[in-house]
């Protein structure tokens, strides 16, 4: 099963680009080890990641800060308000991303946001829509940052 998933058309650009503008990028994920690496390897994505965190390997799942906080050490780095989650739970990923710190984009695929718990900061369709809305929140908050000097 796992080496029937694919990887949606522009993610792989999109996530090349931001490796390109030097953002660390990391995988946060529930589920077995093998079965989650599997699906990683079948995307062809694997090399483009400088950490890859699942719950079985570090024995925390998200919506656990642990979780994200391993993750972020995966990449080489530390949860920071400029970090973001990117996912399609709204408690694991978005609710889970926020408690860490982080800031979150939730992959909506159609779907409305109802679960009567506070919002992500962004809501978008798909994943390269995320990954252009973060680039663009990223160039916003340094040209706010660069004028406020």
């Amino acid at each position: 099963m796992a080496w029937s998933v694919r990887c949606f058309p522009g993610v792989r650009e999109s996530l090349e680009a931001l490796r390109g503008a030097g953002w660390n990028l990391g995988v946060a994920t529930n589920g077995a080890g093998d079965i989650q690496r599997a699906k990683l390897a079948a995307t062809g994505l694997t090399s483009l990641f400088d950490g890859i965190c699942v719950s079985e390997e570090i024995g925390a799942r998200k919506p656990a800060y642990d979780h994200f906080e391993v993750a972020a050490s995966l990449c080489g780095t530390r949860l920071s308000t400029d970090g973001w989650m990117v996912g399609g739970g709204s408690e694991t990923d978005i609710e889970g991303g926020r408690a860490a710190g982080l800031r979150t984009a939730w992959v909506a695929n159609g779907r409305t946001w109802t679960d009567g718990l506070r919002g992500p900061d962004i809501v978008v369709w798909g994943v390269t829509e995320a990954i252009e809305a973060m680039r663009a929140a990223a160039a916003q908050y340094c040209s706010r940052r660069s004028s406020s000097w």
